[in-house]
């Protein structure tokens, strides 16, 4: 076989001209308006990359999630609860003192403001440092 005598394996297909009527339709899959609806040069490369380095709005492609959490102080266990009880999550949405979030139990932080005379056993619950003494010193116990 000579250098002369090859031929491509695959025949070359010119380039389809789309929105001039047909099967295609009028904008022939490229949408209404806008620069890449439009015929000839397309975005250059340089724009585009100052585009993508454009912070983007708050309100698209959030990554960040929301801290749910549902800060409570001594005051409000201490006319809630009883002697003995168990605080947790369920036990407040019980109570109507927390709503679900979402249809799931909600995170909880205590924190100590108030005076807590009960003894009473916070599970499931986050607890900043002096709630957790003033939990301690009434006789009571937290349990993460």
């Amino acid at each position: 076989m000579q250098i002369h005598e090859l031929q491509p394996k695959h025949k070359n297909h010119g380039k389809k001209r789309v929105g001039r009527g047909g099967k295609k339709g009028t904008y022939s899959s490229r949408g209404m308006k806008g620069q890449n609806s439009r015929s000839g040069r397309k975005f250059m490369p340089m724009i585009r990359e100052l585009i993508k380095r454009y912070p983007k709005l708050k309100g698209y492609r959030r990554f960040v999630f929301e801290d749910n959490t549902i800060v409570l102080n001594l005051d409000v266990l201490e006319k809630i609860a009883e002697t003995g009880k168990i605080i947790n999550p369920s036990f407040l949405v019980a109570k109507d003192i927390v709503e679900k979030q979402k249809g799931q139990l909600p995170e909880i932080k205590i924190l100590g403001n108030g005076k807590l005379t009960k003894k009473i056993l916070v599970e499931n619950c986050k607890v900043s440092a002096s709630a957790k003494t003033a939990i301690e010193k009434a006789g009571g116990s937290v349990k993460s």
